[in-house]
């Protein structure tokens, strides 16, 4: 399923989501200014978060844990986490205050990326993107905004179904097959099989969980 829109409109102008989402733009152009395949391997070693690393260095590695949120890995990676981001932030921001919608997004963020990094800490592959993050935004509209409704996409061979979903079974949907996905990632490490390798899992449902409990303490009361 492919989210398009909701039906929740925001009362205020979502002026931090649209610069998070600038912003994860503009470093996406800085990679692709790279003048070489070996320049933009530097530039992710330079920035990404290696929890190998990490972990044998934290203190001059840890401000990666935020500069990686920044970094994405292809345009499908780039676009898929910003309509996400796009579809489902301004409402958080709507109820949380612009500036403490940012100080969210960035604990979320690093709690995303800690997750996984604690549960492969040998894993010496680079993590990008912002999608532990805004898994953490979508943890915050699952527990503000039960009643909404999300349009999706279902792609049905060569058609595309639109449908209406409850935002509680869409958001729902998604995090069982994050967390389904995770344990099979332990379960394929735990065999032998390479340490955190592919889509960090466990940063999508941790960022996720972050989100649902630390949203408690982010929100406003809502107005009428």
């Amino acid at each position: 399923m492919i989210p398009i829109r909701d039906n929740v409109v925001s009362r205020t102008f979502p002026i931090v989501n649209i610069l998070l989402v600038l912003g994860n733009i503009g470093v996406f152009a800085l990679e692709l200014r790279q003048p070489s395949p070996q320049a933009l391997e530097r530039f992710f070693g330079n920035w990404a978060l290696i929890p190998a690393v990490l972990f044998n260095d934290p203190w001059s590695h840890g401000v990666r844990v935020v500069t990686s949120m920044f970094l994405h890995g292809g345009w499908s990676h780039l676009i898929g986490n910003m309509m996400y981001l796009w579809i489902f932030g301004d409402n958080v921001e709507d109820r949380v205050g612009h500036f403490r919608y940012l100080i969210f997004y960035l604990i979320v963020g690093v709690a995303a990326g800690l997750a996984q990094a604690f549960l492969f800490p040998s894993s010496a592959v680079p993590m990008v993107g912002a999608s532990g993050a805004i898994a953490g935004i979508m943890g915050a509209y699952f527990v503000l905004y039960p009643g909404s409704r999300v349009t999706a996409i279902i792609p049905i061979f060569v058609f595309l179904k639109f449908v209406e979903i409850p935002a509680l079974v869409f958001l729902g949907l998604w995090f069982v097959v994050q967390a389904f996905q995770g344990y099979g990632a332990l379960l394929h490490t735990a065999a032998g099989g390479a340490l955190g390798g592919g889509v960090a899992w466990w940063a999508h449902s941790g960022g996720f969980i972050a989100g649902l409990v630390l949203i408690f303490f982010f929100r406003r009361p809502r107005r009428y």
